[in-house]
């Protein structure tokens, strides 16, 4: 580890420049391709199109990378297909049942990228609506955002998950641009009962809360997503790394600060020498299941929690967020133009029974991470 923390930062900064030029060389063959679908995976190397399926919490993140990348390269083709994405999620704003706590994932990644890149009024009236919901989801009771809807019985009323940490900073933009503090109060209401509920004492996360919607009383957690209650669900530690991080930069509160740096090294205690990032921490080591995903969020999570971390901390999360891009660069990335997906062996939740396979939120953080070593990035969070 010494070692490589003496690598040249000149070295460092040509890599990521060099890489974000392989991500837009492929990215440009790739959008022309399926420059009418939204995609969520990949089989055989072909993009499947979650257009029908509207609603899907990760359809806003092709448009997220194709925002930060014509950013960066100025490739008006990728612009274009970014923006008729933002058009065809207007249908999920039109449906009550179709929206849930991830309107961040899907509007802070197209509607707040068209705003901030070419100041659209209507980007922004779509972004304010949709961050309008999002706080009208605040369980007051029990200072949490609700995740999901159910079908009316109220069996769901009272979960939050820990991915929501991602989409608070929806609610931070909001309330920049519109000069209302409401917006960042029921987002520090949120974070401070996440905090309390989801982050275990030696950093390991929770993936769901359950509480008395009526009362707020707090009942527990379950496993959710990852292998099993008490575990640690690599993707979930994620969120909360970057999610608490993001908390720190919007609202100052010191004690997000401490909870990501919390996080952040329980991750670290985990990783191997391999960087290969497993679907669980606790997965037996004979599980090949793997999240690139993960990996890449981490990343991404590492390279913001760096810039407010003091000593020897902050070179460490840097150096460990170079290394796991690096293997993913090298070992985890389809780099063939002919296949539509970059990052590979990604999975979704530890007892599905698919894993190891493309997803597209793992090529967007990816890009993100890669775009912000080379100071090209466009930030959406």
């Amino acid at each position: 580890m010494e070692e490589r923390l003496l690598r040249d930062i000149n070295e460092e900064t040509n890599w990521a420049l060099e890489t974000a030029q392989r991500i837009y060389e492929k990215e440009k063959v790739v959008a022309v391709r399926n420059r009418s679908k939204i995609p969520y995976t990949a089989k055989e190397g072909v993009w499947d199109d979650h257009t029908t399926d509207i609603n899907w919490w990760t359809n806003g993140f092709w448009a997220g990378q194709l925002w930060l990348l014509y950013n960066a390269f100025g490739d008006e083709s990728f612009k274009k297909i970014a923006c008729d994405i933002e058009d065809k999620l207007d249908a999920v704003l039109m449906d009550y049942m179709g929206m849930d706590h991830d309107s961040g994932f899907k509007w802070l990644l197209t509607s707040v990228a068209d705003f901030k890149m070419t100041g659209s009024a209507r980007s922004k009236n779509r972004a304010l609506l949709a961050a309008s919901d999002l706080a009208g989801r605040l369980n007051p009771a029990g200072g949490f955002i609700r995740a999901w809807d159910d079908d009316g019985s109220g069996e769901r009323a009272g979960w939050a998950i820990i991915d929501c940490m991602m989409n608070l900073p929806l609610l931070y933009w909001a309330g920049e641009v519109t000069n209302d503090p409401r917006f960042a109060q029921i987002a520090i209401i949120h974070a401070d009962t996440a905090s309390r509920v989801f982050i275990r004492e030696d950093g390991s996360v929770a993936h769901i809360a359950v509480f008395d919607p009526a009362s707020g009383e707090f009942k527990g957690t379950l496993g959710g997503q990852g292998m099993a209650e008490g575990s640690s669900w690599t993707r979930g530690q994620s969120w909360a790394l970057y999610g608490f991080s993001l908390s720190y930069r919007h609202s100052g509160k010191k004690e997000y600060l401490e909870t990501a740096i919390k996080v952040a090294d329980h991750i670290i205690s985990q990783i191997n020498d391999d960087y290969i990032i497993p679907v669980d921490f606790c997965q037996d080591a004979s599980c090949e299941y793997e999240d690139s995903t993960a990996a890449a969020i981490i990343a991404c999570g590492l390279l913001e929690l760096e810039q407010y971390a003091a000593g020897n901390k902050a070179a460490i999360y840097h150096e460990t967020a170079i290394c796991l891009l690096h293997t993913l660069a090298d070992k985890r990335c389809n780099w063939s133009p002919e296949d539509d997906e970059l990052l590979e062996n990604c999975s979704a939740a530890y007892h599905d029974k698919e894993h190891n396979f493309p997803i597209i939120y793992g090529d967007y953080y990816f890009t993100e991470a890669v775009l912000m070593l080379c100071n090209k990035d466009l930030f959406l969070w």
